[in-house]
Parts: structure tokens; sequence; C-alpha cells
């Protein structure tokens, strides 16, 4: 989640002990505990990251980038709350940072809160209306709440921001799906092959709309190719299975089902049981 450079902890590695100690002089921010912090952060040392952190908040209670520092180092490790709770202190103290409000709604976000994330979310897009991850981000939170409307216009302004991102493109891609908008679904899919040719979640994505119209050979060639990109994509050959049981093509649904439970996918029993009951074979 982090959005601040990595710089500060390069510094700390390798600056030499004067300008170290100007650094620290001028942090304003806990000083070496915080550069320390920044410095595990990036290393991915969470544990020690924290402590350093809260070296740095109890020097000075009042530094919105040590509370930050610490919200990152608590997000990073999957405890949310303790992030959310970090990221609030340090839009508390300093409530004009675009990321502070993007890292605490991702935090919202992955604990299931769409709402309060997307009310920070949209707080850092007023701050910092460029930034195409926020609107994406946001657009996933409308997407999760079924205002597939809003998610198709914040996908859209991701895109117009960074047209080169395939990500984006699945994403609105699923949204129109949702819609019923089949076709714009279809363009936006294959946006994102066009971008990057060895995206088998997009083929994958791009097959279950063709199976939605009905236009099964084309949904298996679309399987098919995500499973030659991605030989363990559980989905993809369970997919490839619904289409070949749509063609009547019992012992390839069959083989693709098999293939699937055995990466470790729950098959939905009623496909199961549709199958069982079209194929005359004991399964």
């Amino acid at each position: 989640m982090r959005t601040e450079s990595n710089l500060e902890g390069v510094y700390v590695r390798y600056a030499s002990p004067v300008a170290l100690c100007l650094c620290l002089l001028l942090a304003g921010c806990g000083g070496r505990s915080y550069y320390l912090g920044r410095n595990y952060l990036d290393r991915g040392l969470y544990d020690k990251a924290v402590a350093e952190f809260s070296k740095a908040v109890e020097s000075n209670p009042r530094s919105a980038k040590a509370w930050y520092g610490r919200g990152t180092a608590y997000s990073d490790q999957g405890e949310y709350e303790r992030a959310i709770a970090d990221f609030s202190k340090a839009i508390k103290y300093d409530s004009d940072n675009a990321a502070f409000y993007n890292d605490r709604a991702l935090a919202y976000a992955l604990t299931g809160k769409h709402g309060p994330a997307i009310s920070d979310f949209t707080r850092a897009i007023e701050l910092d209306p460029a930034q195409a991850e926020v609107f994406h981000s946001r657009g996933a939170a409308y997407h999760y709440r079924g205002q597939y409307d809003l998610a198709v216009s914040d996908f859209s302004e991701a895109i117009r921001l960074n047209p080169a991102n395939g990500v984006f493109y699945n994403d609105r891609g699923v949204a129109y799906a949702m819609k019923g908008k089949h076709d714009r679904a279809i363009s936006d899919f294959t946006k994102a092959v066009e971008i990057n040719p060895r995206d088998a979640l997009a083929f994958s994505l791009r097959g279950t709309t063709y199976r939605d119209m009905e236009q099964y050979d084309l949904a298996i060639s679309d399987y098919t190719r995500a499973i030659r990109l991605d030989g363990r994509f559980a989905e993809a050959y369970a997919g490839r299975a619904t289409a070949y049981y749509n063609k009547g093509q019992y012992d390839d649904a069959w083989a693709n089902v098999r293939r699937a439970q055995s990466l470790g996918l729950q098959v939905p029993p009623e496909f199961l049981r549709a199958l069982r009951k079209a194929s005359p074979r004991d399964r």
C-alpha cells in the first residue's frame, strides 16, 4: 500500500554520518526512530518497523508521517484495524495528504467496509485527482456494492489517466458484463489482451462472457488460451467445463471438472448434478 518514496530508507543505509545527522535534525517526525522505521519497512521487516515507528510517535505524537509509517507496517502485515487507527491519527495531524486517505480506504476495503472506503477514496481524489489507481480502487469498491454504473465511470476515468493498464480494462469489462452489456465487456477484455497477450485472466473473462452469450466455441477457445498461459488456472478449467456441457460434450466437461477439482476448486454442486443427470455414465 505504500505510496511514499523508498528513498528515505536508502538514505539511512548509505548516507554519510554528517548527512544522516542533518536529515534527523530536519526530520521533525521522531528523528532516528522514524528513519529506522522507514528502513525496516522498505526491507519488509514489519515487526521492527512497528517498534521503531512506535518510538517515533512516543517521541513526537503529532508526527503524521510516523503514524502513517506504522499504519503502513500494520497494513502490510494484514492488521487492517490497527492500520486504520494509525492512518486516522495521521489524518488528524495532516488532513491534506491524499496518500493517507487512500491507504486508509484500502484498509477499509480489505475489511469489507466499502462505504467508508469510498468516502476516503473520494477525499483522496479531491486532493490529488491525477491518480489513476485511486479511481480504479474506488471503482472496485463501487463494484463490490453492486453499483456498476459508478464502477464503470471510475474505471473509465482510470483508463483515461492510464490507458496502458490492462487491469483497468479487465475490471471495467467485468462491470459491463454484470450490467448485461456483453459487447462492451468483450471489447474491454480484448483490449486487455492486446495490452498484455499473456494475461490469462483476460482470456478467461472473455471466455466467460462468450459463454454467457452462448458462443460456446469462442468461449472454449478463450478458456483454452487461458489454460495454455496458466496450466493451474482452475477457474478456467471449470469455465471450459460449462461450455463443453452446453455443447453436449459431456466427456470433455467431466475431464475439465476433474482437473479443476484436482487444483482445489470447489465446483458448484448444482453444476455437478446437472452434468451427472445429462451424462449417461456413472460419475
